[in-house]
């Protein structure tokens, strides 16, 4: 009788069963090696067919990116490139795609306290470190006074809050520590933008919430220009499903699940992207974008907006100053052009962040350089104090390879006012342009206040870096492990700290711990 229910070890389990648990999209590629690590059932190749693949692990990291979106947009010589780019190692480009796909939204993270005890193998600590590690869903966006964090759908902020930006209410001037939004219903926030003086969420339920200064109607409410002190439902979009937004300085971007773009707001360079200059004050959708193929991601500058499809074409419209749109002159767009540099070389794009007065864009291979045979991050705009990363304060007025960073796959940039940031693979970060305030991260500013070429951060190399995001005088990044580390300016608590008035390089950034989120939910004002 015993006999008959005999506990089954991991040996035990059929091959095409362990290969389903692997391939049910729940597990990071970290999560991939550290199996593979644990037991030989992963690291082994268990007859599978074909005989390509080292182990069961790989062959499920190889269907994962078959089936990847971002992946699965990229054309065969595409997909060749960054397979070799990794060493052809199918976990490195899943790593690779899922760090794209965090960028624009939540990155998983995950705290565990090994104890410090005789472990007898290393294949113990990593079984440990699967089975105590808390799990959290992180995303934090930098606006030009202040900060918007969400942990666990949660959304907390701190800074400015100036028209009522950090959505709590019409009494909250600042809030010198992360303080947790209250939505009129009981929310789960999925993403977050922020601007100057709004700010935008997108629920789970693809709903999506705005807050802040709306005289420009950037909001989306048409029944008032006032301020929005607390999180209100966008009312003109409920029959529509969202997936991200971007705000602008006076106007917002909303993404579609079905790949379309909607925007409100001001529309005086055409940054709505409906061939004319008229402002809209609830979001209307951008016919013109229709027919070229599902939107995947967004970015929008203070006066004009970058557009990715799932083909790879950029797409800009809005204000042509400082060449931020990539079309090699300064006259605004009105509508949706693609940028034919990447098409001319049949590059695909994978991510695009806009800055004030540059922008930067990743290839399908995270490659970065100024070579014409590789390493592919580009930058385009304003060259002042060596925001595009070439060595020089020329401008560009068309995409150019980033040259000082051949031996990194990149996985992220960010770009803000003067100064870019690159996050590469391992988790380190590469910045460079103006040190104002110290929100480069560097401690040693010199006389100069500029890095010309990329320069990595060191007072961070003891964290692996997830995602990262630079405001006006500020920057604020997430570790792997759920920590926080901020830089630059805090005059106005935007770091959440309310003893410092700036750092100089990386310190922590801790969020106070607060009730559950029942009881949050309150009437909207």
């Amino acid at each position: 009788m015993a006999d008959r229910y005999r506990l089954a070890s991991i040996e035990d389990f059929p091959s095409h069963l362990i290969f389903e648990i692997l391939t049910i999209g729940r597990l990071s590629a970290v999560d991939l090696v550290c199996l593979e690590l644990t037991s030989r059932t992963f690291g082994g190749s268990r007859g599978l067919h074909p005989q390509k693949f080292r182990s069961l692990v790989d062959f499920a990291a190889h269907q994962l990116c078959v089936s990847h979106r971002v992946y699965g947009g990229m054309g065969w010589n595409a997909q060749k490139e960054l397979f070799d780019r990794c060493g052809g190692n199918w976990k490195r480009v899943l790593r690779f795609l899922q760090a794209v796909e965090e960028s624009s939204g939540m990155v998983k993270t995950s705290a565990c306290n090994v104890p410090n005890i005789n472990w007898h193998t290393s294949q113990e600590v990593s079984v440990f470190r699967l089975m105590h590690q808390i799990n959290q869903q992180m995303q934090v966006t930098t606006g030009r006074y202040h900060t918007l964090l969400i942990r666990d759908s949660s959304v907390y902020s701190c800074g400015s809050s100036l028209c009522g930006v950090l959505g709590h209410g019409a009494e909250t001037t600042q809030c010198v520590a992360f303080t947790r939004i209250r939505f009129p219903s009981l929310a789960t926030v999925v993403q977050v933008s922020a601007s100057h003086n709004h700010a935008a969420f997108v629920l789970q339920s693809g709903e999506v919430f705005t807050c802040g200064d709306n005289s420009s109607f950037c909001c989306g409410h048409k029944d008032t220009n006032r301020p929005i002190f607390r999180p209100r439902l966008v009312e003109a979009l409920k029959a529509v499903s969202c997936k991200q937004v971007a705000v602008g300085l006076n106007f917002t971007v909303f993404l579609s699940r079905q790949g379309l773009l909607y925007t409100c707001g001001t529309n005086t360079h055409g940054q709505l992207g409906h061939g004319d200059t008229l402002d809209r004050p609830t979001p209307k959708i951008i016919e013109l974008l229709e027919g070229i193929g599902p939107v995947v991601q967004i970015a929008a500058g203070p006066s004009y907006v970058l557009a990715v499809t799932d083909n790879g074409v950029v797409y800009s419209f809005g204000s042509g100053s400082n060449f931020c749109l990539g079309h090699g002159e300064q006259h605004d767009e009105f509508q949706p052009r693609a940028i034919q540099t990447f098409r001319r070389k049949d590059i695909h794009v994978v991510h695009v962040s806009a800055g004030d007065e540059h922008a930067v864009a990743l290839d399908s291979s995270g490659f970065v350089s100024l070579s014409a045979q590789y390493e592919l991050v580009y930058s385009w705009g304003k060259g002042y104090c060596g925001a595009l990363g070439h060595g020089d304060e020329n401008d560009k007025t068309l995409p150019a390879l980033v040259n000082c960073l051949m031996s990194h796959l990149a996985v992220q940039v960010c770009a803000r006012k003067r100064k870019t940031f690159v996050l590469v693979d391992d988790g380190s970060v590469y910045g460079f342009g103006w040190m104002g305030f110290g929100s480069l991260g560097f401690p040693d500013r010199g006389i100069a206040d500029k890095v010309m070429r990329p320069r990595v951060l060191d007072s961070l190399r003891a964290h692996r870096v997830s995602q990262i995001s630079t405001g006006l005088y500020h920057t604020v990044v997430v570790t792997n492990q759920g920590q926080m580390f901020g830089f630059g300016d805090n005059e106005r608590a935007q770091l959440g700290h309310d003893t410092l008035r700036g750092c100089l390089q990386p310190t922590e950034i801790y969020v106070p711990e607060t009730e559950d989120d029942t009881g949050l939910a309150l009437e909207s004002k």
